[in-house]
């Protein structure tokens, strides 16, 4: 999501921190400050008029007085859950030690605390991707994308990041 919103002329946060490796072969679009927010909300300020990735645990730092627009990726969870062990995997990390159906009940948990909190807050502006009809239309995505954002946006650049071949854990 972010390289498409790169591509297609918006400005993004990123440190480049994280280089491309086998997992993210384009890299990885990402702002290692982020993760501050718990403690350091007005670290946000610096991403005003940005895209900015915030994983779903950070989101609840995200200060009030704010209007944001949410771009919320969703994906089946137990392709979440695959594609997280085969990264650990290839880097040769301990797994986690729990097993994978108590890992996905967990995510569900959160994801079900995420839901609650965004049609809460009512400064939050959302719009839902699913991965899977990303990959499939991407060009339908991208133009709903730059409707969302109300930003005049290079559409078929955006659908130019999407590369289906780097969708690689799939469920049924």
């Amino acid at each position: 999501m972010m390289q498409m919103l790169a591509a297609g002329g918006m400005a993004v946060v990123s440190d480049g921190e994280r280089v491309a490796d086998e997992d993210n072969p384009r890299g990885y679009y990402e702002w290692e400050r982020v993760k501050l927010l718990p403690r350091q909300p007005e670290l946000i300020a610096e991403a005003e008029g940005k895209a900015v990735k915030v994983i779903s645990q950070l989101l609840f730092s995200l200060p009030a007085g704010r209007d944001y627009r949410i771009i919320f990726m969703e994906r089946p969870l137990a392709e979440v859950v695959a594609s997280q062990a085969e990264m650990i995997r290839r880097r040769g990390s301990a797994a986690p030690a729990v097993s994978p159906a108590v890992l996905l009940q967990a995510l569900q948990a959160h994801l079900n605390q995420v839901n609650v909190w965004l049609k809460q807050r009512h400064s939050a502006s959302l719009f839902r991707i699913d991965y899977r009809q990303l990959i499939s239309d991407p060009g339908g995505t991208a133009h709903a994308i730059q409707q969302f954002v109300q930003a005049e946006l290079d559409v078929a650049a955006m659908e130019r990041q999407v590369d289906s071949a780097l969708y690689r854990h799939r469920s049924s």
